[in-house]
């Protein structure tokens, strides 16, 4: 740092504020830290009383923040995402898509976030007003190797089977409610529901059920019920049955304990437990966006959620911005 005239400044960046007052109209920042002061800033300066400035010189060694925000950013980023003209020193990175964000390192959201269009997803910047050009080149060249550090995964919009369990339901004992707790969701991420079924607590019904559901071309096939330790609760059993490859049964998240996690091919079948049609967020919430993106989910990963994986039961709920899955 160190104090020039107004006019030999040119070039150089200011390294405090400098405050404009227009009386009885407005009084703030007229020139931020950080501006790289320019030819047509002097009259304006002089004008402002200011006839020095504190200064930083940039050597050919050094960046300025800006421009350093702008190549971590175009260093780290993936498809689906663009970033923004820095301000104050940082570019933010925003998705050009709805799916789920995949990030490696820097400040962005946690991995596996959904996001939406246009959402900030990340941002990039340095803490001092400078940095050494090395620095830069050797983050540059680490997120080559492990290119993208962040990217998008789009959701797909999938055909959606249901199989609804339950002899109560299948004999109208009590309401299904498939549609106004679970069909909605789907249909809120752009997927469709192309068939309900509804079957008793019976092991070949179930298969029967998964099986039509397969033929009909489903890309996912959700089972609700069925899935506690009571001896009526068959569904593994009719996923098991049809051929399906069980991947997790049971889960360390709460609420969603009794998660049922299959595939039949490269068909992931979710059974969902009870806990769905009373809970606003669950299991479900946290697994459905990342099947919509295409992710293989592994039986580790779904052990890990345990970290993260209990619901406060606020009373007002604000997933996805809470704890929940974090």
């Amino acid at each position: 740092m160190k104090k020039v005239k107004v006019e030999n400044a040119v070039g150089m960046v200011l390294v405090h504020d400098i405050t404009r007052i227009i009386p009885g109209k407005f009084k703030g920042v007229g020139f931020k830290k950080g501006h790289i002061v320019k030819e047509q800033d002097v009259p304006e300066l002089l004008k402002l009383g200011k006839k020095h400035l504190y200064v930083s010189n940039l050597s050919e060694n050094h960046l300025h923040e800006d421009e350093a925000a702008l190549r971590i950013a175009r260093a780290i980023c993936g498809k689906q995402l663009h970033w923004t003209a820095p301000s104050e020193g940082k570019s933010n990175i925003i998705s050009d898509a709805d799916g789920i964000v995949k990030v490696d390192i820097v400040s962005t959201l946690k991995n596996n976030f959904p996001v939406k269009k246009d959402q900030i997803v990340a941002a990039t910047r340095i803490i001092p007003l400078t940095i050494n050009v090395k620095k830069i080149l050797r983050l540059e060249s680490v997120a080559k190797k492990q290119h993208p550090v962040i990217s998008i995964k789009p959701y797909r919009q999938l055909k959606v089977g249901a199989v609804v369990t339950g002899s109560e339901i299948y004999n109208g004992i009590i309401k299904d409610e498939f549609d106004k707790y679970v069909g909605k969701k789907v249909r809120a991420f752009g997927s469709r529901i192309i068939k309900k079924i509804l079957v008793p607590d019976s092991v070949p019904a179930i298969a029967k059920a998964v099986d039509e559901l397969m033929n009909m071309g489903c890309d996912l096939i959700l089972t609700t019920g069925g899935l506690s330790v009571d001896p009526d609760d068959l569904t593994r059993k009719g996923v098991k049955k049809i051929g399906a490859e069980i991947v997790a049964y049971g889960s360390p998240v709460l609420p969603g304990a009794m998660f049922l996690y299959a595939r039949l091919k490269s068909v992931p079948i979710l059974g969902l437990p009870a806990c769905v049609f009373y809970h606003e967020s669950t299991i479900f919430d946290l697994l459905f966006p990342r099947v919509l993106a295409g992710d293989q989910i592994s039986k580790n990963e779904v052990a890990e959620m345990g970290h993260g994986g209990l619901c406060l039961n606020c009373d007002r709920c604000q997933f996805p911005v809470c704890p929940f899955g974090k």
